[in-house]
């Protein structure tokens, strides 16, 4: 590890924020040496609760994260915030409107900001959120609140970094039921039905009440359904206690826990084995190659990638 990955880890520890942002900003890029730097920073990880928000656009999920940031710093307790927003088509980094949104909490003590771009990550998370979430955990930040992009169906990957979530369902939308059938019913911890103060918001609780009832097992505890005005603080400070009710099961914390680290495993490998073979491909200039092949419809991509393949599941098997 080189001198100056060795100066941020040191200085983002002893509380530094600058060191913070620009340790957040090399992992995030994968300057080489960032694995050598997430193994010196996971040590002090393990401590910070993960509050994953999601939601279909317009559901109020910015202001209701400002909401519960303010509460929870009232209370004394540190925030960072994961902003996941979608990739710019030009840059191909985020197009930070959720942080904009949220420059009512940015300038409080112990809220950090981070805004990230999906890089067309399922869910709008990818691996590199959850490195992030991890450095504010070992900077000191006792809740991480991960607000993803409204994406639908795909957005199910949040459960997998989350300790707990919440599914945002808002009244007016013409979504309705439709929404929550998308497969954003089973990870939710906490149903929020916000803008409460709207037309229409009774009968989107009496829907999630329908669906919970076509769980077919009806033996699991039902997420609570909460109501909130996030514009107006309404509803918010039962919102966090009911977070807290929740976060005190050891049981599922530990279950969440074990989740997210199987797929935290399998997801680093699956990265760093298609990085290899992205550079091994374009040192030799293999994939200029196979797409010549494919071009000329001299090969299929299947064949070319289980023929890139061989050799390493040949010694996966012991061969």
């Amino acid at each position: 590890m080189t001198e100056e990955w060795e100066r941020l880890i040191k200085q983002m520890k002893n509380g530094s924020v600058r060191a913070l942002a620009r340790l957040v900003s090399r992992v995030e890029n994968r300057v080489p040496g960032w694995m050598d730097a997430m193994k010196r920073v996971y040590p002090d990880t393990g401590r910070a609760r993960l509050i994953g928000i999601t939601g279909s656009p317009g559901s109020g999920k910015s202001t209701l994260t400002n909401g519960i940031t303010r509460k929870l710093v009232c209370a004394g307790l540190k925030v960072g915030i994961i902003a996941v927003d979608p990739t710019s088509p030009f840059s191909g980094g985020a197009l930070l409107g959720d942080r904009i949104r949220m420059g009512a909490v940015s300038g409080l003590d112990d809220v950090f900001i981070r805004s990230m771009a999906t890089r067309g990550a399922l869910g709008g998370l990818n691996q590199c959120a959850r490195d992030v979430a991890k450095i504010m955990d070992a900077f000191g930040k006792d809740f991480i609140l991960i607000e993803t992009v409204g994406v639908g169906q795909d957005e199910v990957e949040v459960v997998k970094t989350a300790d707990l979530v919440l599914v945002i369902c808002v009244p007016g939308q013409g979504d309705g039921i439709q929404a929550l059938k998308a497969g954003i019913m089973e990870i939710a911890d906490i149903f929020v039905v916000n803008k409460a103060d709207r037309e229409g918001a009774e009968q989107v609780v009496i829907d999630i009440q329908t669906m919970l009832e076509l769980d077919a097992d009806q033996s699991a505890p039902r997420p609570p359904i909460m109501k909130t005005v996030a514009n107006k603080g309404e509803g918010v400070p039962e919102l966090l206690a009911a977070i807290f009710d929740l976060l005190q099961s050891r049981d599922r914390r530990a279950g969440r826990q074990e989740a997210r680290i199987r797929e935290e495993l399998i997801g680093l490998v699956e990265k760093e084995i298609a990085a290899l073979v992205r550079k091994k491909w374009e040192k030799d200039g293999a994939l200029d190659r196979a797409v010549q092949q494919v071009l000329n419809h001299e090969k299929d991509p299947y064949s070319i990638v289980e023929e890139t393949l061989v050799p390493l599941a040949s010694y996966l098997n012991g061969r």
